[in-house]
């Protein structure tokens, strides 16, 4: 019996336990990445673990999330989060280089290795390859010290991909359609690993995507073969030494196995308010828009952003909608203002934003109330927006740009722009300037952590001697999301002379 292309990357790593399905494996950690939203913590943490420099083969920390510097707060965690990248040997992202995900998948990711982020989405490295996770500040702060990853050794499920998209349908709409059939919680427990002859039709941003919102489905990552696109993709970055080829056994078993023909597939929208709440574009068409907003670590790639400039070029944004866009990382930022692209999407309308998360976690750009937003990000938890009553719409850039020139939820297959020249360049720019290496283990030793008002030193601790058993202060319930608010309830009372 064969090995599927996770379990062969979990078979050179594993360091701990069996390849036993539902039992604990500890995987030896090659990449780390972390963003300063979580970073700070993860840095006191490996900081009290007394380990001078990191063991791992490649750590990086980026500035991406918490970049609206309007109190000290912020800049005080990124000079932080700096020095000890100089002094402990990990490079570090600067504020406007990027989106953690896009900028590694850019210049860091390597295909058969392992990565664990300190961020939910660190599995948009299966785009090319790797098998991504994410995990706890902690777990990344061992990891950087040295120590494995623990897992429940996962379940393999197969999506097989036939036949290509037809224009105007996106890879947006791919893992819109898992997400259809397996549900936001159909992936819990599992690997989603990419096969067929369709996959030979999607380059590596396309395929970002898709494993980008395997998180998702709950999944512990979701990945795709390392093949010749994956080789041009890294060849375009100056990086084909890093490429090697990936592919499961031809005898490889998978737990389950799901057929999807790309050429069925249509421009598909998310719906308030979760992920899985899918319907097509047609049966959504006429829905009046607010707001809409292009970018997140899902779908801001260079490939994604020329497709919109394609679509917008010599037009106009609708009267009333504010249209936001974020490129995902400096390169593309660049390589838009350079060749032309970022005028067409400016003389449209459009509101540029800086390379870094921003609406996506809320951090800017909230709707008006009850407005109705349409994001090509990953998640449209209630409230996620900064606005409560806002309804969120996810989508894909073809459809987000088709709406931003009616005003309306409109199938963009009702266009009649032309996408066909629309192709990954042969060369990226290579400009890395916004990365910091960190110094030598000599230079090391005169590095200052610098530390302000906010940063406190990690708690020293020792050992537990004894077993500590307390009850439970908080029972939720089910699919609680990453923005759940209490909601309070009214006390309701026939009589009132009970109350005090």
């Amino acid at each position: 019996m064969g090995y599927t292309l996770a379990e062969k990357i979990i078979k050179e790593h594993i360091v701990d336990g069996e390849m036993i399905k539902g039992t604990d494996i500890g995987l030896r950690i090659d990449q780390t990445l972390t963003q300063d939203a979580t970073g700070t913590m993860a840095y006191l943490e490996f900081e009290a673990m007394g380990v001078p420099r990191v063991k791992t083969e490649k750590s990086v920390a980026y500035i991406d999330h918490n970049t609206l510097q309007t109190g000290f707060e912020n800049a005080d965690d990124h000079r932080f989060i700096q020095s000890v990248c100089k002094k402990h040997g990990i490079y570090f992202s600067k504020p406007g280089n990027g989106i953690c995900h896009q900028v590694h998948l850019e210049r860091f990711g390597k295909p058969g290795k392992t990565l664990i982020g300190s961020d939910s989405h660190t599995p948009t490295g299966g785009g090319i390859g790797m098998l991504a996770m994410g995990a706890g500040g902690l777990d990344v702060a061992v990891a950087m010290g040295g120590g494995a990853y623990y897992i429940t050794m996962p379940k393999m499920v197969r999506v097989n991909l036939t036949g290509k998209l037809n224009p105007w349908v996106a890879a947006k709409d791919i893992i819109l359609e898992v997400l259809r059939i397996m549900s936001v919680k159909g992936g819990v427990g599992k690997i989603v690993e990419y096969g067929g002859e369709g996959v030979k039709t999607l380059s590596v941003p396309e395929r970002a995507t898709i494993t980008n919102m395997g998180a998702e489905l709950g999944a512990t990552t979701s990945i795709f073969p390392s093949d010749e696109l994956t080789r041009e993709f890294l060849k375009a970055q100056g990086r084909e030494e890093d490429w090697i080829e990936l592919s499961p056994d031809e005898d490889a078993v998978y737990d389950e196995v799901i057929d999807i023909d790309l050429s069925t597939l249509k421009p598909m929208a998310a719906c308030p308010h979760s992920p899985d709440n899918i319907k097509t574009i047609e049966s959504l068409a006429g829905q009046k828009v607010d707001q809409i907003c292009i970018g997140s670590c899902t779908n801001s790639s260079y490939r994604d952003l020329m497709t919109v400039a394609h679509i917008l070029k010599g037009k106009t944004v609708a009267e009333n909608v504010s249209l936001a866009i974020a490129p995902g990382s400096k390169q593309v930022f660049n390589m838009l203002a350079l060749n032309g692209a970022l005028g067409d999407l400016i003389a449209a309308g459009a509101r540029i934003l800086e390379s870094a998360c921003g609406p996506c976690i809320g951090m800017g750009q909230s709707p008006n109330s009850k407005g109705i937003s349409l994001r090509t990000f990953n998640r449209n938890f209630e409230g996620r927006s900064g606005t409560a009553d806002a309804g969120v719409y996810l989508v894909s850039p073809e459809t987000a740009a088709a709406a931003a020139l009616t005003g309306y939820l409109t199938d963009p297959r009702t266009l009649d722009t032309d996408l066909s020249g629309i192709t990954l360049p042969e060369k990226f720019l290579i400009n890395d300037n916004m990365i910091d290496a960190p110094a030598s283990a000599e230079e090391a030793k005169d590095v200052e952590i610098l530390r302000g008002p906010n940063i406190k030193p990690f708690p020293k601790t020792v050992r537990f001697l004894y077993n500590i058993y307390v009850n439970a202060l908080l029972k939720v319930g089910d699919k609680i999301t990453t923005d759940q608010k209490k909601k309070k309830k009214k006390k309701k009372t026939k009589d009132k002379k009970k109350i005090k």
